[in-house]
């Protein structure tokens, strides 16, 4: 049986957002003391545009007090000062609830920063600090209570960044903590979480956790952002409504870029085991990779990873910016980040002209899927299979749709059973010399059809 996620979910369409690089923050906390900066307005003055593209969510990356990216904590409590204050959150889910837009927020609850309360109280009181259980620590041989200056303990922390401490996942506290924080935030009007690097979390805290927070507020999303691994395995050990789909994400780049849909078929087939058990988190783009625009080498066939994103089961999810064909390059060194998490301009009419084409077909898109519902929960299975073109059905609840993709520079012919039009794209629509069904598509064509 699939996981039982909130109903509403079948409909979600995310636009993903990253605060503090949209609202161009400061890249680093300012000095304790510093006026409080009311960002989040100008992310509320984009909610329409959202609404707009045909988003049904609106899904944050961290606002909670951190001291530079948002990914190393200091309080979950409140909001980064960088974009302002509870005021200012709570006018945000206002008015994006207001819209039909519902929020969902980033908990980082494998690490926190250096400067995390708990954390400054054991480097202040030493290995006798009553908060030294949250955090996995070595402390030096021979350390008392109340260590002297340079006795630091080694601490274990997150891919080895000094600055993300890990938290002790064995200890009650720690699990009462983010249930707490967890229950807070959904209180206060949020409609889910995801729940960033919950791979590196012990499943067993999960299965502890969410139970009690689904106790109180049922009707929550929780999404944990998994990159490798066994995805049905663990969302049933974690009790997840879902994971992020990393493996259709690179599939979708990889296979486009190499002109090799054999990749892509194979990525479709474990895409269909995945929706036996759980509806996977889909997406083209975040702020964690490459900009899809830049990722895929031939712009021709940007088109083609967008039909792939909202033609497959899933719910998926636009890393803002990608609708407009914003360009940005994911690099491993300190600031690589920042190319793909930029701030955007004061408005929509401030926007460069050549990437409203992209948002018009973000829409046009959307707005299918929209009113193909059952594409939630959909099935794959391909009809036609080379190197450089690729026909499949789609099929649930009834429904059924025929996709054809072509990256050939001549046109292509591709088996079509039963399509009868074409909803979206260019295609013809023939019969080979068997009287069979066909599609012919165009150059670096693609096409969605009725069928």
């Amino acid at each position: 049986m699939p996981s039982a996620e909130p109903d509403w979910v079948e409909h979600a369409v995310w636009w993903q957002v990253y605060p503090l690089g949209f609202t161009g923050a400061e890249p680093a906390a300012p000095a304790a003391g510093r006026p409080v900066t009311h960002r989040l307005a100008a992310l509320r003055d984009w909610l329409g545009y959202a609404v707009d593209l045909g988003a049904s969510g609106l899904a944050l990356g961290p606002v909670f007090k951190s001291a530079s990216h948002g990914y190393d904590t200091i309080d979950h409590y409140a909001i980064d000062p960088r974009l302002g204050d509870l005021g200012d959150f709570s006018a945000l889910l206002d008015a994006a609830h207001s819209r039909g837009l519902r929020v969902l927020l980033d908990g980082v609850f494998n690490h926190v920063g250096r400067e995390f309360p708990a954390f400054q109280r054991v480097l202040a009181q030493g290995p006798g600090s009553p908060d030294a259980s949250w955090f996995r620590l070595t402390w030096p041989p021979g350390a008392p209570p109340g260590a002297p200056p340079g006795a630091e303990p080694g601490y274990a922390t997150f891919e080895g960044h000094p600055g993300l401490v890990a938290l002790n996942h064995d200890e009650p506290a720690v699990a009462r903590y983010v249930t707490d924080v967890m229950r807070h935030w959904l209180r206060a009007g949020a409609d889910g979480w995801r729940l960033d690097a919950a791979y590196a979390v012990p499943g067993t805290f999960w299965a502890s956790v969410l139970p009690q927070v689904r106790a109180g507020h049922p009707d929550a999303y929780l999404m944990g952002e998994v990159i490798h691994g066994d995805y049905p395995r663990i969302v049933a050990d974690t009790g997840l409504d879902s994971v992020t789909q990393y493996e259709l994400w690179k599939a979708i780049w990889s296979s486009l870029n190499e002109r090799n849909f054999f990749e892509l078929a194979w990525a479709l087939d474990r895409h269909n085991g995945f929706l036996d058990s759980f509806v996977p988190f889909t997406f083209a783009g975040n702020h964690d990779v490459t900009r899809l625009a830049s990722q895929v080498k031939d712009a021709r066939h940007l088109a083609h990873a967008l039909v792939l994103l909202f033609t497959l089961g899933g719910t998926p999810a636009v890393y803002y910016g990608d609708e407009q064909a914003y360009r940005g390059v994911k690099e491993d060194r300190p600031g690589g980040d920042d190319a793909v998490r930029p701030a955007f301009p004061a408005s929509p009419a401030d926007l460069a002209p050549d990437g409203w084409p992209t948002y018009r077909l973000h829409q046009d898109l959307i707005g299918l899927r929209r009113r193909h519902p059952w594409l939630h929960r959909a099935r794959s299975r391909v009809l036609d299979l080379a190197n450089e073109h690729l026909s499949y059905e789609v099929t649930g609840g009834g429904g059924r749709l025929v996709v054809a993709l072509n990256l050939a520079g001549q046109e292509a012919a591709m088996q079509a059973p039963d399509a009868r039009s074409c909803l979206a794209g260019r295609a013809a629509l023939t019969d080979d010399a068997d009287g069979a069904a066909q599609v012919r598509l165009p150059p670096h064509g693609w096409a969605i059809l009725g069928a």
